[in-house]
């Protein structure tokens, strides 16, 4: 059989349905939504509404299409394990790769948000060593939780979704009574080039459900609860997203220029409480995506050792805890790393850019898997597949291709980067395997 063998073996299957629901929704309502609405609507204005619809339609596409590959697996590695089936090891190699240093990205950009609304408690916190002295805390607490077994990180992560939904949810719906109607009209259609940047950057925001599919080792039924999974979660993220939207543009007068625009909002239609409020809110949101972050990452590099695609060490895994310790603390001091030296806005567009490039993979693996008879039988399948997988790719070539030069050079780099690691880890496994080989002196 060409597909993964199952790691449950070492792994815990400690993740059941709802945890897995709560997931995906954790790590979704993250950084996007507390630092985008005032820079989507410096990009497009109020058309900005009409860029989440659109975002969310190509997200769909692309849900429906892992859905159906999710469904035909159960082992962990998510984009990696797909693409490595469907293309073949180097391929599912630079998935891997990219993938792993995408969440390394996302992780560094929801760091420097946090900072930043932190800062409003004490303004030092923006910079010098209080500032990287918040990030390492942060960093040590999360990778303490996950190493300490993948039941009680579940835990931990649907209490932080349940805190996202009910407070965020309350936002929107408090702040509905306040908007002002007169903020809503539409000028003419924005450029092709501001709206499609618009619609990169929601990409983001409502990414989330494709690092979720990675510990599906972990995950109780997981070729019947992924899917499903997927498909709730989305549905409940799009109409919280969209709605935290129309307050913000209906409620704050100068949300161009605001750089907590949700606090800030707040703020405007209750007063400094609600600012507070608000400011408590996300820096809980971002903590949590930070935890599902780190719950997920390190499994990743986990799937690629188990192929030995990657150092066997990085498999190992804790005899007590049974969690893959050693990839938990490489993922985390290189996090530490990229959140200290990196940038939120920078490390948001590289991570989409990322995601894209394996998102149009994995829906077009949709139809290789179909005529596949060494796969498992998907035990979800798409109406239409055919048509909703080449939708898919069209629509991610299409994001893709208004990347700007600056960030497209970077995962170009990454990516050759990544070949290099291949090319060397080949040809050490090749030379042990001839060493190996050899007949002993007599």
């Amino acid at each position: 059989m060409a597909h993964t063998p199952d790691s449950s073996s070492r792994l815990l299957r400690g993740i059941g349905r709802f945890d897995f629901i709560a997931l995906i929704i954790n790590i979704t309502i993250g950084a996007g939504i507390l630092g985008l609405p005032a820079k989507l609507y410096a990009l497009i204005g109020v058309w900005s509404l009409f860029a989440y619809v659109v975002s969310a339609t190509v997200v769909v596409l692309i849900i429906l299409c892992f859905a159906e590959v999710s469904s035909r697996f159960s082992a962990t590695g998510g984009p990696y394990l797909y693409a490595r089936v469907a293309f073949g090891p180097l391929v599912g190699f630079e998935v891997g790769w990219l993938f792993w240093l995408s969440r390394m990205a996302a992780f560094a950009s929801i760091c420097n948000l946090f900072v930043s609304y932190a800062a409003l408690f004490r303004p030092q916190l923006a910079g010098g060593w209080e500032r990287a002295s918040l990030i390492t805390a942060l960093i040590v607490g999360v990778t303490g939780i996950n190493y300490l077994g993948v039941q009680r990180s579940a835990r931990v992560n649907t209490v932080f979704t349940v805190s996202k939904l009910l407070t965020i949810g309350l936002f929107a719906i408090v702040g509905l009574f306040f908007v002002d109607t007169a903020a809503f009209s539409f000028p003419t259609f924005p450029d092709y080039t501001s709206f499609s940047q618009a619609v990169l950057l929601l990409i983001f925001t409502f990414s989330g459900f494709d690092v979720a599919a990675i510990p599906a080792g972990e995950v109780q039924q997981p070729q019947r609860t992924v899917p499903l999974s997927l498909l709730i979660s989305i549905g409940t993220v799009a109409v919280l997203f969209i709605a935290v939207q129309l307050v913000c543009i209906g409620t704050l007068p100068d949300l161009t220029h605001s750089e907590r625009p949700l606090a800030d909002a707040a703020g405007h239609f209750i007063g400094p409480g609600g600012a507070l409020f608000i400011t408590i809110v996300a820096l809980i949101t971002a903590m949590g995506t930070l935890h599902a972050l780190m719950l997920t990452g390190p499994r990743l590099l986990f799937a690629m050792a188990e192929q030995k695609q990657l150092p066997a060490w990085l498999a190992w895994t804790h005899p007590r805890f049974r969690t893959p310790y050693v990839a938990i603390l490489l993922t985390a001091a290189l996090q530490l790393l990229l959140a200290i030296t990196g940038t939120f806005l920078y490390a948001l567009t590289l991570s989409t850019l990322i995601r894209l490039a394996y998102f149009a993979l994995t829906c077009a693996a949709v139809p290789i898997l179909r005529r596949r008879s060494d796969v498992p039988m998907a035990q979800f399948q798409v109406t239409g597949g055919l048509v909703v997988s080449g939708l898919a790719v069209l629509l991610c070539a299409w994001l893709l291709s208004n990347s700007s030069g600056r960030e497209a050079r970077d995962v170009a780099i990454a990516g050759a980067v990544g070949l290099v690691i291949y090319g060397v880890n080949r040809y050490r496994r090749a030379k042990t395997h001839v060493t190996h080989d050899q007949p002993s002196p007599e």
